[in-house]
């Protein structure tokens, strides 16, 4: 393993720039191209004594309903580790473009509480490849630390659709993100979800601009969340929320319920067009995002 320590967070912006290259004609020819691997690069990422801005902290509460405190929500270090995920799959070596991969599932550990007020070493990797009905996954996998003691574990799952880069072309805007695949797993019959008798729903109204807002905390800039123009580019017809939003904005609803340590496990499902509605349920340690006509976006599940 290569480990490559970053003084400072990668410029995002600059990283997207570069996701882009492969989808210049003839670009993909050039050695400084990512998508030009032929594996995943046995690479990792690390940015250490990272801190948090309690103003950033506050306005991605706010973003996606999350009350304000001292400790951290559980998707939150996700996007403080998103510019490492990024520079990853934007390295030369790194066998996919990145603009185009489906974010199919996430799996987030919350160890113990992080506060507001600790500093933290972050650590991304990511997995081999592995076939899938779709085309081919492999999974970002980010250890965050304090003093040496893991305080939370993130884990994307990305699709590349196709087998090979005529399948690919012009193939990553598809409406069905729906990942049927025998690899899926419900939660370990041993651990269970997090019982609890409580029921939660909410009804949602998701504005156009979710995803220009929820870009502007997250640094995640896809094209395909922020304008109907750059969406309808990828195979869409309108821009669509991300999945890491939908994903926080269900831990919000659960947040008086939540424990000081579980796993939370989503599949992302068919995608939420924006503006739109959409149904949050939970019951039990499992919960659900719905659009009109009982549409499956997302499904999750809490366990302990």
């Amino acid at each position: 393993m290569t480990t490559r320590a970053l003084t400072t967070a990668p410029c995002t912006p600059r990283l997207f720039a570069r996701a882009a290259l492969p989808l210049v004609p003839g670009a993909s020819l050039l050695p400084f191209v990512p998508g030009r691997g032929q594996r995943i690069p046995d690479l990792e990422l690390t940015l250490g004594g990272v801190e948090i801005d309690a103003r950033h902290l506050a306005d991605y509460d706010h973003v996606c309903g999350f009350t304000l405190r001292d400790t951290l929500p559980a998707t939150y270090l996700h996007i403080r580790a998103f510019p490492l995920h990024l520079a990853l799959m934007t390295d030369s070596s790194f066998p996919f473009p990145a603009i185009g991969l489906v974010h199919l599932k996430n799996r987030i550990t919350v160890h113990r509480p992080a506060s507001i007020n600790e500093q933290f070493d972050l650590h991304v990797t990511a997995t081999a490849i592995e076939p899938h009905p779709k085309g081919r996954t492999f999974t970002i996998v980010t250890t965050v630390s304090v003093e040496g003691e893991r305080v939370w574990t993130g884990e994307s799952t990305m699709l590349r659709r196709g087998g090979t880069d005529a399948e690919w072309a012009g193939g990553a805007g598809r409406d069905d993100f729906s990942a049927d695949s025998a690899a899926e797993k419900a939660p370990d019959p041993a651990t269970g979800p997090a019982r609890s008798t409580a029921r939660a729903q909410a009804q949602w109204r998701l504005q156009a601009d979710l995803g220009r807002r929820y870009a502007a905390v997250s640094k995640d800039r896809n094209p395909i969340h922020l304008h109907a123009a750059s969406a309808r580019l990828f195979g869409f017809k309108r821009p669509i929320a991300h999945g890491m939003w939908t994903k926080a904005a269900c831990l919000a609803a659960l947040e008086p319920q939540l424990p000081d340590a579980y796993t939370v496990d989503v599949q992302f499902r068919k995608p939420i067009f924006l503006p739109g509605k959409a149904t949050f349920e939970a019951h039990d340690g499992a919960f659900t995002v719905k659009g009109a006509n009982d549409i499956l976006h997302l499904e999750g599940t809490v366990t302990t």
